[in-house]
């Protein structure tokens, strides 16, 4: 009985905007599903609830996120004219940080997709004052090397990074422990009072595998662990060309 009050009350809200949402055959409340303040890495169940606000049946053929992070989807195979429809999904905000905006998509066996959007805000523990780093053009087996600082997103821990194992193949590093300014981002200095790390990364030789066999460019991950905060996956992202 209870199921079916609030069937009917999601009903009815949905009913008020349609003339809104005319183009809409499948209408979410609410429009943007609020995810919430997750922690990198971590995994949380997601329900979906909105209607199909038309007249006639809607038969789903499937339902996938677009972007990463999203599985373990159940769903109903037919939404009946005017009536309610669950989607659950887990969702994993490992490898995202800062606002996320994922969609969910819902396909019918005309090949018609529906969208339902989300929002949220992933908290990362790091701060890094530099993400990207450049090869330039790189030959197999020279030796490069970049610095660049990081710290606690509370100011008050210091980072205990080191290098994830896959990527500790082809990179070394060393941190040295340091006091940070970061009042401006762009400006890291040190001498302040914020614990960080002066982290310098290094590689004598690059593989060259998989789909890099065939492309010119230079995409590499370098990807970080920390026993403080396991679920986290803080990285780098190296790149360039080869010569």
């Amino acid at each position: 009985m209870t199921f079916k009050i609030i069937s009917s009350v999601l009903a009815a809200t949905l009913a008020l905007t349609v003339t809104s949402f005319a183009d809409e055959a499948i209408r979410f409340v609410p429009e943007n599903y609020p995810i919430g303040v997750l922690n990198q890495g971590d995994t949380k169940h997601i329900v979906l609830q909105g209607a199909n606000i038309t007249d006639k049946e809607i038969v789903l053929e499937n339902v996938f996120g677009q972007g990463n992070g999203m599985s373990n989807f159940k769903y109903p195979n037919k939404i009946p004219a005017k009536g309610t429809v669950k989607i659950e999904f887990d969702f994993n905000s490992a490898e995202m940080e800062g606002q996320i905006k994922p969609v969910v998509v819902l396909v019918d066996t005309t090949g018609k997709p529906y969208l339902a959007n989300m929002d949220g805000i992933v908290k990362v523990p790091f701060i890094f004052g530099e993400k990207l780093f450049d090869t330039g053009y790189y030959a197999k087996g020279e030796k490069r090397e970049w610095t660049f600082y990081v710290w606690g997103t509370d100011k008050k821990e210091r980072p205990d990074l080191t290098l994830a194992p896959e990527s500790a193949k082809q990179f070394s590093m060393s941190a040295k422990p340091v006091m940070l300014n970061v009042d401006k981002f762009d400006q890291i200095k040190e001498g302040g009072k914020v614990p960080g790390l002066k982290i310098t990364l290094s590689t004598k030789g690059l593989s060259r595998e998989g789909w890099e066999l065939k492309q010119q460019s230079i995409r590499k991950i370098v990807s970080f662990k920390s026993k403080k905060y396991p679920k986290a996956t803080p990285d780098v992202l190296i790149v360039g060309f080869w010569k």
